[in-house]
């Protein structure tokens, strides 16, 4: 037995193999802990692998999960800073949905190989991560998936955004665990009437979930630097972000 408090965590920029075997850089965090413990996949947002994304991972492993973020831009700008890598990406027509497949396969195939692991994975992101979870969920056997206000799930895109951001409801079929969402009232991308339609055809399929939509609250409700945070709606989000994730992966 080691001697390590609950919340002690080990934090780290590693390299995991993703899609089509590359390897890519990726930020993992553990608990010191002894003990079992569920595996999450946290997707980045459109911004890309930034430093929240990255306090997302660090409070994850603190709750007593294993984490890891993959850097889903690593390829197209290893080492640029988050907003260069992100443009780079964009111009470039997006991340392909297979690609992402591939890479949060990988960061699962990560998290089973370590210490402790029970064989329970969860997947969650923000903003297009959200879509991406809701993709990773309805393409790979998970227990548990998080959608932050992902958008183009229902809708389609607007000129400007990434080609490979395409409408992908018709995928709630294959939805392998039940879905976590977590929404802005005031959100543009998904507005109501998105989630609304998500939330319809989940039910009509009898798939398991449970949404959640604020007042006063709009995109990146749980980013604390930005003036879109919603101080409210983002401690209520993480609690249910904590319940919904000890419920499915403890044990």
């Amino acid at each position: 037995m080691n001697a390590f408090s609950p919340d002690a965590i080990r934090a780290e920029t590693i390299t995991i193999t993703g899609h089509g075997g590359d390897e890519i850089e990726a930020y993992h965090a553990t608990p010191l802990a002894d003990g079992s413990h569920g595996g999450i996949v946290w997707i980045h947002h459109m911004p890309g692998y930034d430093r929240e994304t990255k306090e997302f991972v660090r409070r994850l492993a603190v709750s007593g999960y294993h984490a890891v973020a993959p850097n889903l831009y690593s390829r197209e700008a290893p080492g640029a800073a988050p907003d260069d890598a992100a443009a780079t990406v964009r111009a470039a027509g997006g991340v392909p949905d297979e690609r992402l497949v591939g890479d949060v396969a990988g960061a699962v195939e990560h998290l089973r190989s370590l210490p402790g692991a029970n064989g329970k994975f969860g997947v969650i992101g923000h903003c297009s991560g959200g879509r991406h979870a809701y993709l990773a969920a309805c393409s790979l056997p998970f227990d548990a998936a998080v959608d932050c206000y992902g958008a183009f799930i229902v809708e389609d895109r607007p000129d400007g955004l990434p080609k490979a951001m395409q409408p992908i409801l018709h995928l709630a079929p294959n939805l392998s665990c039940p879905l976590l969402g977590l929404f802005g009232v005031d959100d543009k991308f998904p507005a109501p009437p998105a989630v609304a339609a998500l939330d319809a055809q989940l039910s009509k399929l009898d798939k398991a979930h449970e949404f959640h939509s604020y007042e006063g609250a709009g995109h990146s409700f749980f980013s604390v630097d930005r003036p879109a945070y919603r101080p409210e709606a983002a401690v209520d989000g993480w609690r249910r972000i904590d319940e919904f994730f000890a419920t499915h992966l403890k044990g």
